[in-house]
């Protein structure tokens, strides 16, 4: 529960900065908290508490495998530079390389997306929290 309770003022916070309205802000506010009493609430905290467990983890595989994927973002932003360049002397091969990569990742299945979003924010999340109790540097 303490996850949770972590959780509760940023979201509380982020729902201040996002709704303007008074009354539409209190009553996303009031739903945050009847959540926390809820089943739902314990599923979450239960799905959060293995996040942080990944995340705590001295395994070396796992702590490489966030920094991989950063990584791997980095090399698909920098593939542009080229791209772009390839694209000023062969449009049509630049545009082929496009199609190719755009097919391929449109071949992936939605669930696969789904959950490395989930894996992701979740990890975020989890270190927010790590970071705010004082657990991690």
């Amino acid at each position: 529960m303490a996850i949770i309770e972590g959780l509760i003022g940023p979201i509380a916070s982020i729902i201040d900065k996002i709704i303007p309205d008074k009354e539409a802000r209190a009553r996303a506010k009031l739903e945050l908290l009847e959540l926390q009493g809820s089943h739902e609430l314990k599923t979450i905290e239960t799905r959060l508490a293995a996040i942080v467990a990944e995340a705590n983890s001295h395994d070396p595989w796992t702590s490489r495998a966030r920094l991989s994927f950063l990584y791997v973002m980095y090399i698909i932003f920098l593939a542009a530079l080229p791209m772009g360049i390839l694209s000023a002397f062969k449009p049509e091969m630049a545009s082929s390389i496009a199609n190719g990569m755009n097919a391929y990742l449109a071949g992936l299945p939605d669930p696969l997306y789904a959950l490395f979003g989930t894996g992701y924010l979740g990890y975020t999340a989890a270190r927010q929290w790590g970071k705010a109790k004082g657990i991690e540097a």
